[in-house]
């Protein structure tokens, strides 16, 4: 996942919004998403086939959504390393990343309910932890884009700089998300598009392979909405909560 948008309102009826945009090689294979875990049977979220994690899970119940991105730094070598999708379970099913996350590469994990969201980042060192204030806020793979500064790369500040006003400007329904996560119209290879692809020389396809968006209301999560064709309206479905 490449992008995370979060709209957090505590007054609100419904004060958390948190969207999810996975871009990932499109051979990848993976599942939509259900109650894929025996283990966490409480758990609703999309399973990546080859590792067994996700890049995002949900408990309607509690309620409480999480989701990864790929940070930068050092990554672990491959006979080590554990998968970065088990890190949204934990944190849906009431966890926390402590103790050692030297087998992790590096990442970004959000963690939202009702009463609050936090983000921690591990750079492969060392886990920070914040806890986001009121407002809009979009996590990429340079972490916690801050109003005003820029991320490490080009393009990932030209699509902060695009989108951040339109959804602090955007009421707070899940229809107009959705218009917004559509893509605003934006080709995939303008520099500040929300939904990408990219080919490359052997012949391998990499982009935006689908996008969830998850709110909360105060005592339970109030939609859990998912697209596997990123772009295409008609293409966003419901995912059952029960």
């Amino acid at each position: 996942m490449c992008t995370a948008i979060v709209g957090y309102d505590p007054r609100a009826r419904v004060p958390v919004f948190l969207a999810g945009v996975r871009d990932e090689m499109l051979d990848r294979a993976w599942t939509p998403p259900a109650r894929h875990w025996p283990g966490r049977p409480g758990l609703i979220g999309g399973r990546d086939e080859l590792a067994g994690g996700t890049w995002l899970a949900a408990d309607p119940v509690a309620p409480r959504v999480a989701c990864v991105l790929n940070g930068r730094g050092p990554l672990v070598p491959e006979e080590r390393r554990r998968s970065r999708g088990e890190l949204p379970l934990l944190i849906a099913g009431g966890g926390e990343p402590d103790g050692d996350l030297s087998r992790y590469d590096p990442f970004h994990l959000i963690g939202a309910e009702p009463a609050g969201v936090r983000l921690w980042s591990w750079n492969g060192e060392r886990l920070t932890t914040r806890a986001l204030d009121p407002g809009v806020h979009i996590v990429v793979n340079s972490g916690l884009a801050e109003p005003g500064t820029r991320c490490d790369d080009d393009g990932l500040s030209a699509r902060v700089a695009h989108f951040r006003p339109l959804f602090e400007a955007a009421p707070r329904d899940r229809a107009s998300w959705r218009r917004l996560l559509d893509g605003d119209g934006l080709d995939p290879a303008d520099p500040r598009a929300l939904i990408v692809r990219r080919v490359y020389g052997d012949g391998r396809v990499w982009g935006t392979t689908s996008i969830s968006l998850t709110t909360l209301g105060v005592d339970a999560m109030t939609g859990y909405d998912f697209t596997a064709a990123p772009g295409d309206p008609a293409a966003w479905r419901p995912v059952p909560l029960s």
